[in-house]
């Protein structure tokens, strides 16, 4: 058998910045993807001139100067700027809260109107300083209008459990802006890669000290694996890597519908949730808005999300982070001290609900402490 120095489970972009890394210094790398395509969730391909995200909307964003520099190396970036709407039964909002949502809804025009109107709505709400779940800490945030038109139905949808079930911090982070301002994110760098995420991971993993396999999974021989490498950076599940032994670590899955239409532009924007609670999906994506339309002429192709709840066998897509899940991720951080030959990375491995720019750098964390001792 060929000598490796690694084994990468898993081919996103944690296992392949490690897997490029790791060549750029020598060393010889085997990456192993139970998918048939390389690329993970960040994964897209053509259909119609049109890059199509296929496990939903991925749009790269952050103030990490370090991290923007070094996703450039692998393609030219353009100026998107996330700005989704929110359809709620018909009425159309923009996201953010900002100005225009708060004029919208209120008729308001200045900042200081606004900011009366929520303090009056909270006021009526009794909501205490110290919010217990995240239906109170989204109305103390945003008051009443605002949660049960934007926030509720969405997010039941997204987690499935009621708002007063849900952690307060899930919402801590909510972006409200005084200003006519419809970006997203506050993040300094945005945007999306011309011609898609694939060919990223795919430069990353060109170099001759590196050997794909893909359908592979690391189950199938896992015993193999580890005896037969010196080193295995997992990127999979922490708990299913131990049998589930100490329990299973709760995740929400997704299910995607994909559809090619005959029109030039269906929803007049690349992202727009949908914020009731009978509208079974969340979102809808039509991809060809990522970048400014380009696309065939008379066709585009749109993507429903729904949000599942998991069990053994489903795609994992998102950490149920709060503190029961987290205690026991902890017991799982304490088992694997006792196999040092495994690094465990990644959204799965160190479950955490990371963004891309958060998994380069973790990625990057990570080779620092393999390889600088």
């Amino acid at each position: 058998m060929e000598k490796y120095d690694y084994l990468v489970v898993g081919s996103g972009l944690f296992g392949a910045t490690f897997a490029y890394e790791a060549a750029k210094r020598g060393k010889r790398v085997k990456v192993i993807e139970k998918r048939d395509h390389i690329a993970g969730n960040i994964y897209t391909h053509e259909v119609d001139g049109i890059q199509v995200h296929q496990y939903g909307a991925h749009i790269f964003h952050t103030s990490n100067k370090e991290v923007w520099d070094y996703i450039q190396q692998f393609a030219e970036f353009n100026r998107y700027t996330n700005s989704p709407i929110a359809n709620y039964n018909g009425e159309i909002y923009n996201l953010p809260f900002n100005m225009n949502t708060f004029n919208k809804l209120w008729g308001v025009q200045t900042p200081s109107e606004a900011v009366a109107e929520i303090e009056q709505q909270k006021q009526k709400a009794h909501i205490s300083d110290n919010p217990k779940n995240l239906e109170e800490q989204a109305i103390s945030l945003i008051g009443t209008d605002i949660y049960e038109k934007l926030i509720k139905g969405y997010t039941e949808k997204q987690w499935g459990k009621k708002a007063t079930e849900l952690p307060s911090f899930i919402i801590r982070r909510l972006p409200v802006r005084l200003t006519y301002d419809n970006n997203y994110f506050n993040d300094k760098y945005q945007g999306i890669p011309i011609g898609g995420y694939t060919q990223i991971v795919k430069k990353m993993l060109e170099n001759k000290l590196i050997d794909v396999e893909i359908n592979t999974d690391f189950f199938d021989k896992k015993n193999d694996y580890i005896k037969n490498f010196p080193k295995v950076i997992f990127t999979g599940m922490i708990d299913q890597f131990f049998d589930y032994q100490l329990g299973e670590l709760e995740y929400r899955s997704l299910r995607f519908e994909t559809d090619e239409l005959d029109v030039n532009n269906y929803q007049g924007n690349a992202v727009v949730n949908y914020t009731d609670a009978k509208t079974p999906y969340t979102r809808v994506i039509e991809h060809k808005h990522f970048e400014f339309g380009k696309g065939k002429e008379g066709k585009t192709v749109i993507t429903r999300e729904y949000p599942a709840n998991w069990s053994r066998g489903d795609e994992p897509y998102y950490p149920m982070n709060d503190s029961k899940n987290n205690e026991l991720y902890k017991k799982y951080k304490d088992l694997a001290q006792n196999v040092p030959s495994v690094i465990f990375g990644g959204r799965l491995g160190q479950y955490r609900y990371y963004d891309m720019h958060q998994v380069i750098h973790a990625a990057l964390t990570t080779v620092t402490q393999e390889f600088e001792k």
